[in-house]
């Protein structure tokens, strides 16, 4: 992967913020309650302008939900993707999303993806807060300006698969270290009905809907099977009576053999959903999306990172030894796309 320079990520400062000026200009202030709007099949019913602008709390870490390498695997490669949640009254929450190789989808020309080098650009200029350079973190409030798109039930801001710098999004820091969202508790029985089957309601007033795009908590519940425990694995939590899919980000702690949840237990995570069909109806694929672990053994959530107080201890199991150098090894030189390349 080449580095860039410091000059190429000024240069890269002065277009978000030129960009930034335009898009304010179009955008206008959007609830996320009205943005996520869906008719009797779950398809998109928002007819707003091209460009809005929405607010809301920051809940993840780009980097911990989906792979941002530019080489990751699947014909997509790197993608980047953060929810950001709407304030008090404003009941909703939306993704933001861009990914390295647009040229691989049918209906766009092959030159149409980010080069190695752009792709990294990409991501600094997303992951920090123009001119100030203050790195973003969940808990953080935030103004994203850019255009959006429908996809399996949900609109997403992104940049409509074009590389043109005319079709970036942008984030603003409105104010850092506001904290997370208090998360709602919900029962399996407020997601599913007596047949197992999604609750869902066009009017959102309850069902999987009305907790689409924020953080969540589901109490006292097991897994049907955790042998896929994994990166990226999908595995299947039940109360006894319902079930409901929980998605595993890639935060460091997710690894095979570091979940000890054997008791009942509870989860947070991000309602999202990614339907079965591209054409609708768009009222089912619902799932539970939960970034990193730290290994508490009682509530499965992204808490930050792992105890302990040790910087050479690689793997976070309380003690520096030969396994640290063994993982320090097989990552040696390996850069953050989007954090460690950016100055």
């Amino acid at each position: 992967m080449k580095i860039r320079s410091r000059q190429t990520w000024v240069r890269w400062s002065l277009i978000t913020g030129i960009i930034g000026l335009s898009l304010a200009g179009m955008g206008r202030a959007e609830t996320h309650w009205n943005f996520q709007a869906v008719d009797a099949i779950g398809d998109s019913v928002y007819n707003g302008p091209d460009v809005v602008a929405l607010e809301g709390i920051l809940l993840n870490r780009a980097e911990m939900m989906l792979d941002t390498d530019p080489e990751a695997p699947g014909d997509m490669g790197g993608q980047w993707q953060v929810y950001i949640q709407g304030d008090g009254a404003d009941h909703g929450g939306t993704a933001l999303w861009m990914g390295k190789n647009y040229g691989s989808l049918p209906w766009v020309p092959p030159e149409k993806s980010y080069t190695e080098a752009e792709w990294p650009a990409e991501l600094c200029r997303l992951n920090h807060n123009p001119g100030d350079g203050y790195c973003f973190a969940p808990g953080d409030r935030v103004r994203v300006r850019g255009r959006w798109l429908f996809y399996k039930g949900k609109v997403n801001i992104n940049e409509n698969h074009n590389i043109d710098p005319a079709y970036d999004f942008t984030i603003e820091l409105l104010e850092a270290g506001v904290g997370l969202p208090q998360p709602e508790v919900v029962t399996l029985a407020a997601l599913k009905d007596e047949q197992d089957q999604y609750i869902f309601e066009a009017g959102r007033l309850r069902g999987c809907e009305y907790y689409q795009g924020r953080l969540i908590r589901i109490n006292e519940v097991q897994f049907v099977n955790a042998s896929g425990w994994d990166k990226n694995a999908t595995l299947t939590i039940t109360d006894g009576t319902r079930t409901f899919p929980v998605v595993l980000g890639i935060g460091a702690g997710i690894y095979p053999g570091s979940s000890n949840l054997t008791e009942p237990f509870d989860v947070v995570g991000i309602l999202d959903q990614e339907a079965s069909s591209g054409s609708g109806p768009f009222t089912d694929g619902y799932r539970l999306w939960v970034t990193n672990y730290d290994g508490n053994g009682r509530v499965l959530r992204d808490r930050g990172y792992r105890r302990g107080n040790l910087p050479g201890d690689v793997n976070g199991d309380g003690k520096i030894d030969l396994e640290d150098f063994t993982e320090l090894v097989i990552d040696w030189l390996l850069t953050a796309p989007g954090l460690g390349d950016c100055n």
